[in-house]
């Protein structure tokens, strides 16, 4: 019932007063009536006291020398913490605010704040935009701004969201060697050669029989490169990913090997280097899985499924039915059950079929195009401009 409804209820049912009272006083019931409806509703007395503190709004520009951290220099700025808390998680998404803001970098943040008649500030402020100009990863700005269909957010200079992707890639460094898609057989191929020109051992087991786990395939492949055209060989894959192949007319060789589908993509990394949980979920299966070495499965909302194989060991602690969020240690690099050596097999399933991550929409942000994007590079250089006439105001009342 809405408040306005219960009030009305209230006042009604106080007015007609109990049956056992009927010889009750009228005007004592009507102010009961008048107080029960101010609890709810409130007095016009709380309304006019409220306008008397005659609140408005005002931007306010600031700069802050880095001395310490990121943290200190919104301190000294002046900013409130929950103020730069949107601006904080925006700016985390195009660096590392403890790794890469270093002493000398310089932070400017222009907000809007209600304040009243008396200059006492109400509520959080709003940052309109800020930007960090820094010595490791060059100048990172943020712009409010409301588009026709994400609404209003914080977005990068750029034009992207400054809002990190729903999954995440599991590994903090990512090297592909092998991408989604039909590729030959790993084992078929010719083998590294080592610094002395001999051939290098082929990690993990050779085993070439029996089932497989469900999902994963028999073989490996290049990122991002198409199954090979019509009338090529694929010959093997060279070690950038490509095809190398022979192109003939007429009836086409045989392939020296078949080929089969890679259901994930394997992200090169040495033993021990730890991998992440993609996004928030649950896990369901962990530990040795046939050909996949030791293994996790995690679910995660939307029907959507992730795979990591041939990992060394697991997170302490890690069992079916925990719990994880974005970003947690779950295991370590590794290159168990069938591998060519040290990887990660990274898969992801929508409602158990598998598609390809490094194309998948919930891995990427959301850029703006079209009459959007237009409107936003006019608001950014507006906003620019804006601050040089208040810098050079600024320098002119120094003199």
């Amino acid at each position: 019932m809405k408040r306005a409804s219960l009030a009305a209820a209230v006042v009604a049912w106080l007015a007609a007063g109990p049956a056992f009272a009927g010889q009750a006083d009228e005007e004592a019931r009507a102010v009961e009536a008048r107080s029960a409806e101010e609890s709810v509703l409130g007095s016009a007395d709380e309304a006019r006291r409220l306008a008397d503190y005659q609140i408005f709004t005002r931007e306010i520009a600031v700069d802050s020398l880095v001395l310490d951290t990121f943290d200190a220099a919104v301190a000294e700025a002046g900013v409130a913490a929950a103020t730069m808390l949107e601006a904080r998680q925006a700016f985390a998404t195009a660096l590392d605010l403890e790794r890469d803001v270093r002493t000398g970098d310089r932070l400017h943040v222009r907000y809007e704040q209600a304040f009243t008649i008396d200059g006492v500030a109400i509520g959080v402020g709003r940052v309109l935009w800020a930007e960090l100009r820094t010595k490791s990863k060059g100048t990172i700005a943020i712009h409010r701004f409301r588009t026709r269909e994400q609404g209003e957010r914080l977005w990068l200079a750029s034009g992207q969201a400054a809002v990190a992707p729903s999954m995440r890639m599991p590994l903090d460094v990512i090297s592909i060697s092998s991408g989604f898609g039909l590729r030959p057989d790993p084992f078929e191929q010719p083998r590294p050669l080592a610094a002395t020109g001999r051939p290098e051992p082929m990690g993990g087991s050779k085993q070439r029989t029996g089932s497989l786990p469900p999902g994963l395939p028999t073989g490996a492949v290049g990122y991002g490169k198409p199954p090979a055209p019509i009338g090529a060989i694929p010959i093997y894959m060279n070690p950038d990913g490509s095809w190398k192949m022979s192109l003939q007319k007429g009836t086409p060789r045989r392939a020296s090997g078949a080929l089969f589908m890679h259901d994930g993509v394997d992200l090169v990394a040495p033993t021990g280097t730890p991998i992440h949980a993609a996004a928030d979920g649950v896990v369901v299966g962990v530990g040795p899985n046939g050909r996949y070495g030791n293994w996790i499965q995690i679910d995660h909302a939307g029907k959507l499924s992730t795979v990591y194989g041939h990992l060394s060991r697991f997170a302490p602690g890690l069992a079916a039915g925990a719990t994880v969020s974005r970003g947690d240690l779950i295991g370590f690099v590794g290159s168990t059950g069938r591998s060519t050596g040290a990887h990660l097999h990274f898969e992801v399933q929508s409602e158990g079929k598998p598609v390809n991550p490094t194309t998948h929409p919930e891995f990427k942000s959301v850029s703006m195009r079209g009459a959007d994007l237009e409107r936003f590079k006019k608001q950014v250089a507006r906003s620019l401009e804006e601050r040089e006439r208040e810098a050079k105001v600024a320098a002119s009342l120094r003199r």
